[in-house]
């Protein structure tokens, strides 16, 4: 634990300098201190850490791993630092990034095309957007806003929900051509069925057989770790999938795939919710500003 005189992100500012600019020296002038107390600084910090963060040599300063990580880390530190300053000055006004995570089905085919309007709206607002469909720690993260498909567990996030969406077992047609096109559930057993390679709420396929719902495995010969992937897999003929049905859209009326069975289709629907960490104050305005985006222009509908 630190001693509360110790000015830590101070420290961290001195280091970046360093590194960015290649030497004690500049740093020095950039901070307007002296190159000998720069020197001191990060030999203090070096021995706080534990671990030395530069390897040093008459020509030239050069970052250990240890020295990487801890550069990576501190620039991230003070971003946001400096988002928070901005945020905290500002008011109403949204400020400074956003971290959000989100499916790349859900990028592509919702938020993508609407972006530019939230941009427009928030010119002082920076979107930081991983795409991932895994449930990630939104703390662990460092993520501000979630767009998470399924169930919600019980937990101390709180949500916005953005709709939901049918499925839709799709195939391409040059697919068809060499494989016939299934019409009953015993048909799929000869048929390659794309599957997610992660547990899900549902994992398989919901068809509703003689008047009961029964899950079909998708043990084909491909899994993918998203949606949008087990989308391209099935345009190019790799198999069949079972897809968000707001996602093949627009393939299944321009005749890219072919709908398969959906006389059986169980009507089971995914909703889509846009979570964050409820922390019982009220929300940075550059937050509050995403989620209500999202519930006016990112809903599926």
């Amino acid at each position: 634990m630190g001693t509360p005189h110790q000015n830590r992100s101070g420290e961290m500012e001195v280091f970046v300098r360093v590194v960015e600019l290649g030497g004690f020296s500049p740093a020095a002038r950039a901070a307007n201190m002296t190159p000998s107390a720069v020197s001191k600084l990060i030999a203090r910090l070096e021995v706080r850490l534990g671990a030395r963060l530069l390897n040093r040599s008459t020509r030239q300063l050069q970052l250990t791993p240890e020295g990487c990580a801890f550069y990576e880390r501190a620039t991230r530190i003070l971003a946001d630092i400096a988002d928070a300053e901005r945020a905290a000055g500002s008011g109403e006004q949204a400020v400074g990034r956003v971290r959000l995570n989100t499916s790349a089905s859900y990028f592509n085919h919702i938020l993508a095309p609407v972006l530019s309007e939230f941009l427009a709206r928030h010119p002082s607002v920076t979107l930081d957007i991983v795409q991932t469909d895994a449930v990630i720690d939104l703390l662990a993260e460092r993520t501000d806003v979630a767009v998470r498909a399924g169930p919600l567990k019980s937990s101390s996030l709180v949500a916005r929900k953005l709709g939901e969406t049918a499925h839709t077992i799709a195939a391409a047609p040059s697919y068809l051509e060499r494989h016939g096109e299934p019409r009953t559930i015993a048909d799929l057993e000869q048929h390659n069925r794309l599957g997610f390679g992660y547990a899900r709420a549902i994992d398989g396929w919901p068809l509703r057989d003689h008047g009961k719902t029964i899950v079909v495995p998708a043990t084909g010969r491909v899994q993918a770790s998203d949606g949008e992937g087990l989308r391209r897999l099935a345009l190019s003929g790799v198999g069949l999938a079972r897809l968000a049905t707001f996602t093949v859209r627009d393939d299944i009326a321009a005749g890219r795939l072919m709908p398969i069975l959906a006389h059986l289709d169980a009507g089971e629907k995914e909703a889509f919710h846009a979570v964050y960490v409820g922390q019982g104050g009220p929300l940075p305005s550059r937050v509050r500003a995403l989620l209500d985006f999202l519930a006016e222009r990112g809903r599926l509908e």
